[in-house]
């Protein structure tokens, strides 16, 4: 089984990455730091699994293009996709400076439906495959301090549910993943206990758990949450 992931290095995507290939999965797997991606590549080293590294700026639709065609040339078929890459730029929407929204959009949305289109219809063509959307919470509440990142995350909830509809005939599995308040480093420095959140692992014991269910089923959307809902 062939696996691409966005945004590998860190928190949610590395925890996949890291699950995944304990269970036999190769990987393709893009983020911004190659030193990062040495590391990672290093640490699956031990699961003996084949690890194709790329360095991608995923708010660039070039750099974006340039994976797929790496990943698609690294394997004779891709089965799981997880939209993974993303950014959470706090702000409310009126006073927020336009470049947080267009950075989000780009980010948040853009990456994830040009990887979509292109691995969708790979898919498409072997009617097999599951496609991971890594929402949030924000794509269906109205999170304080979240303005843009809210809009954007919608989008990408939007883009998941289309994408489920036009895939399912064709035997190919999509599921939107909405975290609540999860332990990355968008909570760097945080004095709250580790405790509070929910932990990257947890997404990914959860995404590789809906893999193995049978055939005929689909996980149309999981939400988790911490026990305080309040974060």
């Amino acid at each position: 089984m062939n696996a691409v992931i966005t945004g590998a290095t860190k928190g949610i995507g590395r925890a996949i990455a890291l699950k995944l290939a304990s269970h036999g999965y190769n990987l393709a797997l893009c983020a911004r730091t190659e030193k990062d991606l040495e590391v990672l590549k290093e640490e699956l080293a031990h699961a003996n699994v084949k690890v194709f590294t790329m360095v991608a700026d995923c708010s660039n639709k070039t750099a974006v293009l340039a994976f797929c065609k790496f990943a698609s040339s690294s394997f004779d078929q891709v089965d799981v996709l997880v939209n993974n890459a993303g950014v959470f730029l706090p702000g409310s929407l009126l006073d927020e400076p336009d470049e947080a929204f267009e950075k989000q959009q780009r980010l948040n949305v853009y990456s994830a439906y040009y990887f979509s289109k292109h691995f969708g219809k790979m898919m498409r063509e072997l009617r097999s495959g599951h496609i991971f959307n890594i929402c949030s919470i924000a794509s269906v509440q109205t999170i304080d301090n979240a303005g843009s990142y809210s809009v954007t995350k919608a989008a990408m909830y939007s883009l998941n549910n289309v994408l489920r509809k036009e895939l399912a005939q064709y035997n190919v599995k999509v599921t939107a993943i909405l975290p609540g308040s999860t332990l990355t480093a968008s909570w760097e420095g945080t004095h709250l206990p580790p405790e509070q959140f929910v932990q990257p692992e947890d997404i990914a014991n959860s995404l590789y758990s809906i893999l193995n269910l049978s055939s005929g089923v689909n996980v149309d959307e999981l939400i988790l949450k911490p026990l305080n809902f309040n974060l």
